[in-house]
């Protein structure tokens, strides 16, 4: 799934039942950063849209791209492979803004390309490797394993959370 437009993609959010026989598994939206496959909690993202310009706010940390207005709501747009270090983004038909919801609030992350919702049973996610000092894994669920690919799982509430929210609260200010 791509986006070349900037109409809104609604992401379907159904859920299984506590008790049905898959309540287990996990559904994660697959992105692209680089040559990186991610995946995050289907359940955090409100819709897809295509890249569009941003207002940019003075001092903002360089990953903060700027804010958009979504329907009368303010959205911080943040870029990730810029915080992720990934060299420099490039903005095409392919990239995506991903819509989400965390907590009461609403932001935006920049992504290369969506491909699709992956389901995972626990079985499939691996825990993350301990890298120690060196790189801060906190924010990580785990690396999911589907066929041939490997997602790296991220747990957004974390990667977005404290100082950063914190941040985005000053933005919207």
């Amino acid at each position: 799934m791509h986006a070349s437009t900037n109409s809104p993609h609604r992401v379907a959010t159904a859920r299984p039942s506590v008790g049905s026989s898959t309540a287990s598994a996990l559904e994660f939206l697959a992105f692209k950063l680089g040559q990186e496959e991610y995946g995050i909690d289907i359940q955090k993202v409100q819709e897809l849209r295509g890249y569009d310009t941003v207002t940019r706010i003075a001092n903002a940390p360089e990953h903060i791209k700027g804010v958009v207005n979504l329907r009368g709501i303010i959205v911080p747009i943040i870029d990730m492979r810029i915080k992720f270090n990934l060299g420099t983004p490039t903005y095409d038909q392919f990239t995506v803004v991903i819509i989400l919801n965390i907590g009461s609030r609403v932001m935006g992350m920049v992504v290369d390309s969506v491909s699709d919702v992956i389901t995972l049973k626990p079985a499939q996610i691996k825990p993350a490797p301990e890298m120690g000092s060196v790189l801060d894994t906190g924010y990580l669920i785990g690396l999911g394993t589907l066929d041939e690919r490997m997602l790296i799982l991220v747990d957004i509430d974390k990667l977005m959370s404290s100082s950063e929210m914190g941040l985005i609260e000053r933005l919207k200010a």
